[in-house]
């Protein structure tokens, strides 16, 4: 596989744009291919053998295309999918994994809350990790799940009204037992720290696992000699299952260049490239 090839980066939705943007940070000169489902979004109350189709059909798609390798930026089907996914590609997959080992170091009330969707808690890994470091710790982890916050980003809706209020239903019980920190167990739960901050203030804060991903896979594409040493800054393109010119409004508010923080920029955004495929 030629370093120049193109790295892969797969979400049921517009959810990974939240590790894209920490990736685009990390490999400024990598051309990047991500490819939402948003057909089929969202993956988090799909049967388990489901999920595994649907992210087995896009990883081919991509390998098909030509990438380097490929990042799941789904925590539901890294849930259930990378074992397979493999064993079935000679690429690297990199996966994600719930920042739950950051979220016990940092805390001082020794309690932690992990938003995610049912898929995520469903899978094994975040069972894992919990076992792995929150029990030895004697850190207490209570889980807040919902199916309606992953369409509302999805529709563009990650500060409306109706998404404060389900956040608000949902953490209420996380924010009356102490938690201190908040696992965003979901790539597109970043798309929802303001709405978080405006209900609960500065009560949580809010972890993700999007910056170790990019390191990650940074350190694995320098191991495998794939990194790009294009001087010029790297082209990302946008590939949806779904309605492109449906996604095109959603997926330019949440890669503006004002970011998570919701400040306006003077910047001008590169025109999007949003390209139909089917998988």
């Amino acid at each position: 596989m030629a370093s120049g090839a193109p790295l892969g980066v797969f979400d049921s939705g517009v959810g990974g744009l939240s590790i894209l943007a920490q990736l685009r940070r990390e490999l400024p000169h990598e051309d990047i291919l991500y490819l939402g489902d948003t057909a089929h979004v969202p993956y988090g109350a799909r049967p388990d053998e489901e999920i595994r189709a649907l992210t087995d059909r896009a990883i081919t798609a991509l390998h098909r295309l030509g990438v380097k390798a490929v990042v799941n930026a789904c925590n539901t089907s890294s849930a259930f999918s990378l074992d397979h996914l493999r064993s079935r590609f000679s690429i690297p997959i990199i996966g994600l994994v719930p920042a739950v080992k950051p979220a016990v170091q940092a805390t001082r009330t020794g309690v932690v809350g992990v938003l995610a969707t049912p898929g995520t808690l469903r899978g094994t890994l975040l069972a894992d990790v919990i076992a792995q470091w929150a029990d030895p710790a004697g850190v207490q982890v209570l889980k807040a799940v919902s199916t309606e916050l992953v369409p509302l980003v999805e529709a563009g809706q990650a500060g409306s009204a109706r998404t404060r209020e389900v956040l608000r239903a949902i953490l209420r019980p996380v924010a009356d037992a102490g938690a201190d920190q908040l696992v965003l167990g979901c790539t597109h739960y970043p798309f929802l720290a303001g709405s978080i901050h405006a209900e609960f203030g500065d009560q949580f804060t809010l972890v993700d696992s999007g910056a170790a991903v990019a390191r990650h896979t940074r350190n694995t594409l320098d191991r495998a000699g794939l990194l790009h040493d294009q001087p010029t800054p790297g082209q990302t393109t946008y590939l949806v299952t779904g309605d492109p010119d449906a996604a095109r409004p959603v997926i330019a508010t949440l890669t503006a260049p004002s970011g998570h923080n919701g400040n306006k920029s003077t910047r001008a955004a590169p025109p999007l490239r949003i390209e139909p495929i089917t998988t």
